[in-house]
């Protein structure tokens, strides 16, 4: 039996050793650069070097390789989705988070399955398809502990309106144990997702002050557990602001290492929140290691660069702007109309929400605004579910991608499931500049993905639904 718990496989030193020994001269960053357009990734070395890119013109071409390498593997597609919080009650002390057990001023809910599903049905008539079911760590035996969790995935599912349903539910939980991921996967979930927030350790103990997830090994070792019970699309992630983001992202790249290792697989996606004001949280108006724009730009370009077959997303935490900038970067999926309060959606925007938000949003668009601008600018948004309903996952799909024959699958429904939206909910002036993109993006497909797409756009356009390949 495995012993998840010794995390071996983290070492700060080897991390402190690479980004030291790290060359940083031009000719070195164009070797990695160049490397990086063979879509093979990188390794922690060249992740270094080019954590160490500083002038204009070395940003620059980090970004124009960026740029280049999203466009091969994932064209113009922008996934969205949208976090469904149903509960703010936690027992940690996480000095960052509103959620956190002593903020008194919080008003705390755990949604019934009434308001889970006013919440859904609210987003289905937005037009999602594709939600992050978002807890806090505070479901316990008094409020029907696990279960509770497994409760609100079947709510989810259940609900159906006259435009539709919600076909594919990502989750953002707790860490948990074996036999409970594969109660888990049985519910029905797409990813699980769950940042460690930190990889200093240091760091990680100065911040998180008690609770269940003061337990540093406990959540580094999750994801083994995930995988370990059939979970094979997992996403990661850091809180950029606690530490020093070089460390952050080589961190990183040891997880990848790691689970590539153990179970020939990576993470399905990484997530770059940066921290953003929350309410009564001193640490999150001045966060440790503030990461600059630029900086978190280059988060971005380098992750993309590192791993160019893992989706990285994007939230609402981020102002328009820094996420306008961001999409050509290296961004594959986005969140949209965000709530970060239990009941947010339902309830509509209040005071209460900001009150009850887990941290304050930077961009407050609709989804539909989002899309609008999405599409004025090239961009197909999609919410297509097709790979984790067809079984596409893990390192099934890592052997569709690589190749290149996934465009052949995520194209077409891209623009499917976009068609579908501009039919069901947008607006006159929206609906016109999505089938404008639609158009362009035809144009630019091969034959065959060309081909696929007329013929499911026909199906669409004449009354059908959900209809993907």
């Amino acid at each position: 039996m495995i012993d998840y718990r010794t995390n071996d496989w983290l070492n700060a030193d080897e991390v402190g050793d690479v980004l030291h020994a790290a060359v940083r001269d031009d000719g070195k960053i164009r070797q990695v650069l160049q490397k990086a357009r063979e879509l093979k990734g990188l390794d922690m070395a060249d992740v270094a070097t080019l954590c160490h890119t500083t002038t204009p013109e070395q940003v620059e071409e980090l970004f124009v390789t960026a740029r280049s390498v999203k466009e091969q593997i994932y064209g113009h597609r922008i996934v969205l989705f949208a976090p469904l919080y149903i509960s703010n009650v936690c027992g940690n002390e996480c000095t960052y988070c509103a959620f956190r057990a002593s903020n008194k001023s919080l008003p705390r809910t755990a949604l019934d399955k009434a308001g889970i599903q006013r919440d859904t049905a609210e987003l289905i008539r937005q037009g999602h398809k594709r939600l992050l079911l978002v807890a806090g760590e505070g479901y316990s035996a008094a409020n029907g502990g696990f279960q509770y969790i497994l409760d609100a995935i079947a709510s989810v599912y259940e609900v159906t309106d006259t435009t539709g349903n919600i076909r594919r539910l990502n989750v953002n939980l707790a860490p948990l144990e074996v036999e409970e991921f594969r109660l888990l996967k049985d519910a029905g979930i797409g990813t699980y997702q769950l940042f460690q927030e930190t990889y200093h350790r240091d760091t990680y103990a100065a911040v998180h002050l008690s609770g269940k997830k003061r337990d540093y090994d406990w959540r580094a070792s999750a994801l083994d557990r995930a995988m370990q019970a059939g979970v094979d699309d997992v996403g990661m992630g850091v809180l950029f602001g606690l530490h020093d983001w070089r460390f952050e992202i080589l961190s990183l790249m040891q997880h990848i290492r790691h689970l590539e290792d153990t179970f020939g697989c990576g993470c399905h996606t990484i997530s770059v929140p940066r921290i953003e004001p929350a309410d009564h949280s001193e640490l999150s108006m001045a966060p440790p290691a503030q990461v600059s724009d630029t900086d978190f730009k280059k988060i971005i370009a380098i992750l993309r660069l590192a791993v160019p077959y893992t989706g990285l997303i994007l939230s609402t935490r981020e102002s328009a702007d820094i996420r306008r900038e961001c999409y050509a970067l290296g961004v594959s999926q986005i969140s949209a109309g965000s709530r970060t309060n239990p009941g947010g959606y339902s309830e509509g925007e209040s005071a209460h929400e900001h009150a009850a938000g887990q941290f304050q949003l930077g961009d407050h668009r609709s989804l539909e605004e989002v899309i609008q601008e999405l599409a004025s600018m090239g961009f197909i948004p999609s919410f297509c579910t097709a790979c984790y309903r067809l079984g596409r996952t893990g390192q099934d799909f890592m052997d569709l991608a690589k190749p290149g024959l996934i465009k052949l699958k995520c194209d077409p429904n891209a623009v499917t499931t976009f068609q579908e939206y501009l039919i069901d909910f947008a607006s006159h002036a929206v609906r016109c500049a999505g089938e404008k993109a639609i158009d362009c993006e035809l144009d630019g497909m091969g034959v065959k993905a060309r081909r696929t797409s007329e013929r499911m756009l026909t199906k669409i356009r004449s009354g059908k639904r959900d209809v993907f390949c």
